[in-house]
């Protein structure tokens, strides 16, 4: 039987790599949140004899009922007896848990549920003493180069004032006023909000406003008024509102202005980087440009290394897992966007698709990311990899030195925390993908591609 500080468990495998863990929460925990549940109902009972918010918890329970205020602990601290019974089961859970809470405890007795869940599937590995993996040279050359020198000169060119008609590629600065149809009355114009600005710098062609605005003022003057027609997207989610309406704007064009980009020349080099030719600056941006390069390359062979692995091992995935792991996917992303401003509703729109189509579309990363996982866990065990205590620390000296802290500081939060297992686990994993890298054999793509081409006799 596994403990964790509060929470004991008893884990029984299920089929397809599911699991259900026992849990059973020490009288003595019960008791605790027994107490401070009492405590926060005390906070805003009234009693004669008592002053608010100082009504003894024992009062409190008798006052309310035992049960309505254990039902109440219980409730508070179900999900941080959950988290305690998972770490204590040393399971890698995947998917929504099933929680069974039994009867609520009689006085001095423990609390008992139970948990079914996915989990973290097992893999047999294949040979992984050495193969062969390919990786791809660096390619960098003079029109890469080109194109970091072409960016350098349209950030250093100047926007002049002109005398002419707006090209395509022209900046000009306007003032303008967007409206649409009144609901009521097709006569009259609404004008809404945020469609309106003042002495705005729009570049033509730049893609900045909706289809049709820039377009619209392509051949004008300063000075020169326009109405300029456009339709709104079917998708605009930064105004739902307008979506695929048609619209009016009311431009002024106050000045029109043309970028002049700097002559490529040594003087150029001096002011785009301080370099004295520009020969030095052609040469500063290949060797930038190949080390980029060659980091994303060491990125991509780790991973088809690892992915080399996970083709060659034996890993059973249920569909019930992959759909969970898809879940887990879609749920992140939509975290993530909420960040950003944006809803489901929104990014469904945008999508054009319904949740149901993503998450199928989800489920080959969510099968791969789970075979990956597998297959890690399982060359963590195989070469015994375990991080040192000078792992840990070097792992955190960067974090340390952001937070003002020693290395030893953090590691002891983390570890009150019980976040020092996470830590610990993705250190040997990122291990687990060295290993992998270095008894990789690169070869050339090319041939990689022409072996998977050859069809061997009986296949």
């Amino acid at each position: 039987m596994a403990a964790a500080a509060k929470v004991k468990t008893t884990v029984q495998e299920l089929p397809e790599s599911r699991v259900r863990v026992e849990a059973e929460v020490p009288a003595q925990e019960v008791q605790r949140s027994l107490a401070e549940a009492a405590g926060r109902l005390g906070r805003d009972l009234r009693m004669p004899g008592f002053r608010k918010g100082k009504v003894p918890a024992p009062v409190v329970i008798q006052r309310i009922g035992r049960d309505a205020v254990l039902d109440d602990a219980v409730r508070t601290s179900l999900g941080r007896w959950y988290v305690d019974a998972i770490d204590a089961a040393g399971i890698h859970p995947v998917g929504e848990p099933d929680v069974d809470l039994g009867d609520l405890p009689a006085e001095g007795q423990p609390l008992s549920f139970s948990i079914e869940i996915g989990v973290r599937p097992t893999a047999t590995l294949g040979d992984i003493s050495s193969f062969e993996v390919p990786r791809r040279e660096p390619a960098a050359g003079d029109e890469q180069i080109d194109e970091q020198i072409e960016r350098l000169r349209q950030q250093l060119g100047r926007l002049d004032t002109v005398e002419r008609p707006a090209e395509n590629g022209d900046f000009v600065v306007i003032d303008f006023k967007g409206s649409i149809e009144d609901s009521a009355d097709p006569a009259q114009r609404d004008y809404f909000p945020g469609g309106e600005g003042r002495d705005h710098l729009l570049e033509l062609g730049g893609g900045q406003f909706i289809p049709g605005f820039e377009e619209g003022l392509v051949g004008a003057s300063a000075g020169e008024e326009r109405v300029v027609e456009v339709t709104f997207p079917e998708e605009y989610g930064s105004a739902p509102h307008l979506a695929g309406k048609p619209a009016q704007f009311e431009v002024t064009v106050n000045e029109v202005k043309a970028k002049q980009l700097p002559e490529l020349d040594d003087d150029f080099a001096t002011e785009a980087g301080g370099f004295d030719s520009l020969a030095e600056l052609r040469e500063d941006i290949a060797k930038r440009m190949r080390e980029t390069e060659e980091r994303q390359i060491e990125a991509e062979f780790r991973e088809a290394a690892l992915d080399a692995v996970v083709a060659q091992a034996t890993v059973e995935i249920p569909d019930s897992l992959v759909e969970a792991r898809a879940r887990e996917l879609w749920d992140q992303m939509l975290h993530s966007l909420s960040h950003r401003g944006i809803t489901k509703d929104a990014y469904l729109r945008i999508a054009q698709k319904s949740e149901e189509e993503l998450l199928e579309e989800a489920r080959p990363d969510a099968e791969q990311a789970l075979r990956r996982e597998a297959v890690l866990a399982a060359v963590i065990e195989a070469e015994g990899i375990e991080p040192s205590d000078g792992d840990i620390l070097d792992a955190l000296q960067q974090s340390a030195a952001q937070e003002g802290t020693k290395p030893e500081k953090l590691r002891k939060r983390l570890e009150q925390s019980g976040r020092l297992d996470d830590l610990k686990n993705d250190l040997a994993q990122r291990r687990a993908v060295e290993l992998l890298a270095e008894r990789a054999t690169p070869i050339d793509p090319a041939r990689a591609a022409a072996r998977e081409k050859i069809i061997l006799p009986g296949q």
